[in-house]
């Protein structure tokens, strides 16, 4: 946005716009404390008189959706310490097959589940599957190696076929990449990966494991990976909080319509 729009902005607009001032210039630093709302609402009475707390904790979600600050339940509020993760989509697989390592290596990464389940609605109206068929599931929650906080929840679909009675069903993390796995088992390479991103509120389930309040957004992925031959090899899903992610497309541009059907909506 230009021109004037900033002076007309709402005032919980403006006292966000000072509060990532302050941060920006190190007046709080990352990790600390911000404070209390009692000590903010007197600072900006000054320059907003008849400022209301609801007002206050406006700005403080500004904040808080951007990923500048993080709420701690019963603590406070404090400036972010980590940095946003970064998807970048289209390097993903070509970087793990150089490398051999998992495809989010630089997290430390825990099965909770690996087994036999259904497949859920949501994703079966992404995927093509039917609801309730029986697939190979395995659970993962994401741990920041540092910190120990935990950064994304998901789980991988796999067909029967070739992910049953495989150590896919065993509770452990795989050596490598799981698509690689996926590819000695089938016998099939990944050819083509369509991705779904939805943003929403979190499940109570979700926001335990993540350790975020129950009115902070998430990010949910639903990732189909197919074959040449149009096989589909995994579905996979994950959820961050949405304040923690940064999404990183970096493409050709095309100069004719390679799909004229399409077209997208925004």
């Amino acid at each position: 946005m230009t021109g004037d729009l900033g002076a007309k902005a709402p005032k919980y607009q403006r006292i966000a716009d000072e509060l990532r001032r302050d941060i920006k210039n190190g007046i709080y630093k990352p990790g600390e404390r911000l404070p209390a709302e009692a000590a903010l609402l007197e600072r900006f009475r000054v320059a907003f008189p008849g400022l209301s707390l609801e007002t206050m904790r406006s700005a403080i979600r500004v904040l808080r959706a951007e990923g500048i600050v993080e709420a701690r339940h019963g603590v406070g509020t404090f400036v972010s310490a980590n940095r946003r993760l970064q998807r970048r989509s289209r390097d993903r697989y070509g970087r793990a097959r150089t490398d051999g390592k998992l495809l989010t290596a630089h997290l430390r990464h825990e099965i909770p589940f690996a087994g036999r389940g259904p497949v859920p609605e949501h994703v079966a109206e992404a995927s093509g599957m039917e609801t309730g068929d029986e697939v190979v599931i395995r659970c993962r929650v994401l741990f920041d190696r540092e910190t120990g906080k935990p950064q994304e929840v998901g789980a991988s679909y796999l067909p029967l076929e070739f992910a049953g009675g495989t150590l896919l069903e065993e509770p452990t993390v795989v050596p490598k990449a799981l698509f690689l796995c996926v590819e000695e088992l089938s016998g099939k390479q990944y050819r083509h990966a369509r991705d779904h991103w939805r943003w929403r509120m979190p499940t109570p389930a979700e926001a335990d494991a993540l350790q975020i309040p129950r009115g902070t957004g998430v990010a949910h992925l639903i990732h189909v990976a197919k074959a040449e031959d149009d096989t589909l090899l995994e579905v996979s899903e994950s959820v961050w909080p949405a304040d923690r992610i940064e999404i990183i497309d970096e493409y050709d541009v095309t100069q004719e319509a390679e799909d004229a059907d399409g077209l997208s909506d925004i």
